[in-house]
């Protein structure tokens, strides 16, 4: 936790403790208002039925969060200029498409790489995210097991928000993030309205690079892939 604290007094805001943040956090919060400043970001979002894909976990026992790795690397290897950066000036595009998955801790945000997603099963993908997740929370996670990323996600459908805006990790094209899964009423393929639940995929772009069109494309089949997670 903190490295160091002090205290002062106000009248109006009561006993004030001041901490110096660690070096992880600092690194954070470096990096954050980096991004902020130097990336010209787009943001789209698109509400997807959850339930086909909650039905498979439950089937099968494979982690939604896999499941959504699952979907974004494919997505990824379709469209190629969505698994690339802009850098210096330039374009890059990646042969290989490795995921990263946010996994919060107490201290900070760790962010474990899952190397060639999209050549890897739904049950390959949730064995291993499953370890690096273990790693991560107990501290074991070396920095190689963190390198690589070309795309980052987030998995907060466990959390109350609907909508979370990614931060992108740049020099990466995008980054995405999972919502709330919400009961909401949904039209089912026979017209009928039906309870159903939902969830919110968000995806934030470096507009420089995956602008308008690509992006939506890149979202749009993201989504068709939870919504259908067999095909």
């Amino acid at each position: 936790m903190p490295d160091t604290a002090a205290t002062s007094t106000s009248a109006l805001k009561g006993e004030t403790h001041v901490h110096e943040p660690d070096r992880i956090a600092g690194a954070i919060a470096r990096r954050a208002a980096e991004i902020r400043a130097t990336v010209p970001d787009l943001e789209l979002g698109i509400d997807v039925d959850a339930e086909p894909a909650l039905a498979l976990a439950g089937a099968e026992g494979y982690s939604l969060t896999a499941i959504l790795v699952h979907a974004a690397a494919t997505a990824l290897r379709e469209l190629p200029w969505s698994n690339a950066a802009y850098r210096d000036g330039r374009f890059e595009r990646y042969e290989r498409v490795n995921v990263g998955v946010v996994v919060t801790t107490e201290a900070a945000l760790i962010v474990p790489a899952v190397l060639d997603a999209d050549a890897k099963s739904m049950s390959e993908l949730t064995e291993e995210l499953e370890h690096l997740a273990a790693r991560a929370r107990s501290g074991e996670l070396t920095p190689p097991e963190q390198a690589g990323t070309t795309f980052t996600l987030s998995d907060f459908t466990a959390l109350a928000a609907h909508r979370i805006t990614p931060m992108i990790t740049a020099p990466q094209a995008a980054a995405l993030t999972a919502g709330a899964i919400r009961r909401e009423p949904v039209v089912a393929a026979d017209g009928r309205v039906v309870a159903g639940r939902v969830m919110t995929l968000t995806l934030a772009c470096d507009h420089r690079i995956l602008f308008g069109a690509r992006a939506a494309r890149l979202l749009a089949r993201i989504a068709e892939l939870v919504q259908e997670p067999n095909r």
